[in-house]
């Protein structure tokens, strides 16, 4: 059960990091390395999701053992 928080926990905490610096870079006039930044925590949380998602795909194969 903790392992789900945790990546809760993780997911959110990458939002609150990009949403700030997203912040700070578009009131600096960088909305371009902003668009980036946001881009960039994009797909660290899609490379977190995969990971699970492969997790899964892996327990339902050993579960029906294919």
């Amino acid at each position: 059960m903790s392992m789900e928080v945790d990546l809760i926990f993780k997911i959110a905490a990458v939002g609150i990091i990009i949403s700030i610096l997203n912040q700070v870079l578009v009131r600096s006039g960088r909305e371009e390395q902003a668009t980036m930044t946001t881009l960039a925590g994009l797909v660290v949380v899609l490379m977190i999701v995969v990971e699970k998602i492969a997790e899964l795909f892996e327990l339902v194969k050993d579960l029906f053992r294919f």
